[in-house]
């Protein structure tokens, strides 16, 4: 399924404090700079909608949250999301999420990657473009935390299993798939606008969860 056409963001709201650009930043720069404090920092590539981070981030009051998503027409609708909850703990980065990771994002520092319903770019000759590759994987273990987590679903089976197959080859991280899906009627129970588009259309969801640090997980 791919993406809808987005309502118009309400120019009266202010963005400054949700919405930025990474092209806009300078060496040395890395997301922690952008909260005042000090605080675990997931983050989110392929923020889409923003409904997981402004869920997530209103229910973790003690985290930071970080989107990057490389459309700017869904970052800044991200960014009047977070606006509207008025949330502190949430910001929206414009850019592209393997420049985030090779060269602003510390080693050994980040508490969680979360990737949910990357495109699949479905083209042989298109698929070098996911993701999910092995470069991108490398940087995640490299900046995760001890036991930092990494988040990967997806409803398209052959990128689920490829994925898989290349954090079993770059990567030392252990996990668990095929995680049950909680029974959702409201939005706040859904991860993603897509989870719940593709939910309500009885499709499958492939879900896996990884650890860095070889922490096992239990079903």
């Amino acid at each position: 399924m791919g993406r809808r056409s987005l309502p118009r963001v309400d120019k009266n709201i202010e963005l400054g404090e949700y919405l930025f650009s990474l092209s806009d930043f300078t060496d040395p720069w890395t997301p922690f700079d952008l909260f005042d404090r000090p605080a675990e920092l997931e983050i989110e590539v392929g923020s889409g909608k923003g409904l997981f981070l402004a869920s997530t981030a209103s229910r973790l009051p003690d985290a930071d949250f970080v989107g990057i998503e490389i459309v700017h027409k869904y970052a800044r609708f991200s960014a009047a999301r977070l606006a509207r909850c008025g949330l502190t703990n949430a910001k929206i980065i414009h850019g592209d999420a393997l420049a985030l990771f090779t060269q602003h994002l510390p080693t050994d520092r980040i508490a969680a990657v979360h990737v949910y319903f990357p495109d699949p770019w479905w083209k042989k000759r298109h698929k070098k473009r996911r993701i999910m590759n092995a470069q991108f994987l490398v940087d995640v273990q490299r900046v995760l935390a001890d036991d930092g987590r990494l988040h990967f679903w997806t409803d398209v089976k052959e990128y689920f299993e490829s994925s898989l197959n290349l954090i079993a080859q770059f990567t030392t991280f252990q996990g668990l798939t095929g995680m049950p899906e909680l029974s959702s009627t409201y939005d706040a129970e859904f991860r993603t606008h897509f989870e719940r588009r593709t939910r309500l259309n009885n499709l499958k969801v492939y879900r896996s969860e990884y650890r860095k640090q070889g922490v096992e997980l239990v079903v």
